[in-house]
């Protein structure tokens, strides 16, 4: 009703209307020379499915492969970790200095800094991070990846502790945790994998595709074993108990109560002040009461051996395991980054171990097997529909062979533009192949309806830019 008063027909078109319908009639008869041209030689179709299949395997295996493509997000983290028994008070420092040197970033927005923030072992006192915040990216001339790079470089001078700059992914995986690569060594016991991991550790961090490398499981715990020597402490009145309770109160640090002063509840902690107890040596300097109410040095009752310890073990599927963490050098992806860390699992590790992925790596693998087999799924099932719309099995042939043309040209403009094949360029792969497909099913149903109108052979097909190019008027 509304179109039938608003519409007016004219029977002069506008000056808009010519100029674009020659350049419609022109494209149409192009198309349909061209169309022409092609048809006389049908022999080409084969050899250029053949090409498009070849380029579409070299660009596959050429192009490089990532969960997806970094984003800015106008923030990172300098993550810190020091030798095991470090202070509080001296990780502190350290970071410090790290906060001196973000402190100076012009596009910085904010920071927070956090000293012994819990993650890892619950009384760990050698690790912290500071988080920075950008200004957004039209207010800067850097990109994050540039200014994180540039930290990176800046925090290498101090050398207390092992920093790294952590960036955010764009998908996947918890926020700020570890590096994009993390591949999961499994052993069937302990002393095996203690035994493999400095062989790995040493080739992953030669290997030009890692920036930087970690690991988990450190085996850089000091600890003093003491030993009670039964006997003697028998013989001098000392009992088991005794030299716990001894032990306990001198170094645990063990919360006894609370007092209230000037309205305010503190704490009664009970350890020696850390002048006596900052060297092992101060454990031998510590008194014990006997049966005879004398008092006993503890260098006469216990002996004492130094090891190293991990401050945490770790399981995976049930297995003993370590985790090798990893940042991808400059021109390299987490795609990448996997098949060195398989390429050294296969020089080193034997049968006995077995690997897996973790974090944002597990997330990569599991979504590039599935897209595949999404887009395999995909394919026959159009397939199977074209074959019973069409009934036969030569239509839907026709239909599919559309579709390495299709990838040749997504694989080759990912390769020659320098991208890489992730999440978001395997859906548009997806998207295009069903575009394509459904202009190959309106070109096989148009040939079909022109042939049971009585034409023969091919002409219906140079008919076809008559229907996609059809004037307006």
């Amino acid at each position: 009703m509304m179109s039938a008063r608003w519409l007016k027909h004219k029977d002069k078109h506008s000056r808009f209307f010519e100029v674009t319908e020659r350049w419609f009639n022109g494209l149409s008869g192009a198309y349909e020379r061209s169309l022409a041209s092609f048809m006389r030689r049908r022999w080409l179709v084969f050899p250029i499915i053949l090409v498009s299949l070849g380029l579409t395997v070299l660009a596959f295996f050429n192009l490089q492969s990532e969960l997806a493509p970094a984003e800015d997000k106008s923030r990172f983290m300098v993550q810190s970790t020091a030798p095991e028994g470090t202070s509080f008070e001296l990780m502190n420092a350290y970071l410090a200095n790290i906060i001196d040197v973000v402190d100076t970033l012009p596009e910085r927005q904010a920071l927070i800094s956090v000293t012994a923030p819990g993650f890892g072992t619950a009384s760990s006192t050698n690790n912290g991070f500071v988080r920075v915040t950008l200004v957004q990216p039209e207010e800067r001339t850097k990109t994050q990846d540039e200014l994180a790079k540039e930290v990176m470089a800046k925090v290498q001078r101090y050398n207390l502790a092992k920093s790294i700059v952590i960036q955010e992914p764009t998908i996947g995986g918890s926020r700020f945790v570890s590096l994009p690569v993390q591949y999961v060594i499994q052993a069937p016991d302990f002393e095996r994998l203690r035994e493999i991991i400095p062989k790995f550790m040493e080739k992953a961090a030669a290997d030009k595709t890692f920036r930087v490398t970690d690991l988990n499981l450190k085996f850089n715990k000091p600890e003093i074993n003491v030993e009670i020597d039964r006997d003697r402490a028998r013989a001098m009145g000392v009992s088991m108990q005794d030299i716990a309770e001894t032990l306990q109160l001198y170094f645990s640090g063990q919360r006894y109560g609370y007092f209230i002063m000037q309205g305010k509840q503190y704490q009664v902690i009970g350890q020696a002040t850390r002048d006596n107890r900052d060297a092992p040596i101060d454990l031998r300097s510590a008194y014990v009461r006997n049966d005879k109410g004398e008092l006993i040095q503890l260098d006469n009752l216990v002996r004492m051996s130094d090891r190293s310890t991990p401050p945490q073990l770790f399981r995976y599927n049930r297995y003993v395991s370590a985790t090798v963490m990893a940042d991808p050098a400059e021109g390299y992806t987490i795609g990448d980054g996997i098949a060195a860390m398989d390429r050294i699992a296969e020089e080193v590790l034997d049968d006995s171990f077995s690997t897996s992925l973790a974090g944002v790596s597990k997330e990569f693998a599991e979504s590039g097997s599935s897209i595949w087999f999404a887009l395999g799924l995909a394919l026959v099932l159009i397939f199977l529909i074209l074959a019973a719309q069409f009934e036969s099995w030569l239509d839907p042939l026709v239909v599919i062979c559309t579709v390495p043309l299709a990838l040749a040209g997504a694989l080759l403009s990912l390769w020659i533009g320098g991208h890489t094949i992730n999440i978001f360029s395997q859906i548009g792969g997806i998207v295009l192949i069903g575009l394509v497909t459904k202009n190959g099913i309106l070109i096989v149903e148009f040939a079909n309806q022109r042939k049971e109108q009585g034409l023969k052979s091919w002409r219906p097909l140079l008919m076809l830019p008559d229907s996609v190019f059809a004037p307006s008027s």
